[in-house]
């Protein structure tokens, strides 16, 4: 799986992908910061990868429809501070094993993950 790395995150989570085995790059390492949720998701369906957020915008189904996407994954967490947001992602990744994300919306919360497929 290919992941990219919102610019709300931070650039860590590309790192500990990488060491998890998979493919990490970072808005920053493509000169995206800034750029408008459409235009990310744009960029993340052309090189088929994970948008990996804290956006919650990316968790309207209307607007993104999990089936149209490579995957997206939306952490909604009570506090956003690096340590927590690293502990969750950590968590996270056994899981990746044994589901994949493809065409699926995945709300990552501290204590668990809610699945949305595509249609």
């Amino acid at each position: 799986m290919k992941f990219k790395i919102d610019e709300n995150l931070p650039r860590e989570f590309a790192d500990i992908l990488c060491q998890a085995g998979y493919d990490a790059k970072t808005v920053f390492d493509e000169g995206l910061q800034g750029k408008t949720d459409p235009v990310i998701a744009d960029v993340c369906q052309n090189e088929e990868r994970i948008i990996v957020t804290l956006d919650r915008d990316f968790s309207d189904i209307r607007t993104y429809p999990p089936g149209e996407y490579h995957g997206i994954m939306v952490l909604s967490v009570a506090r956003q501070d690096k340590p927590l947001l690293i502990n969750v992602l950590r968590r996270t990744i056994p899981l990746l094993n044994n589901q994949s994300l493809e065409n699926s919306l995945w709300i990552v919360e501290e204590s668990r993950i809610r699945i949305r497929c595509g249609f």
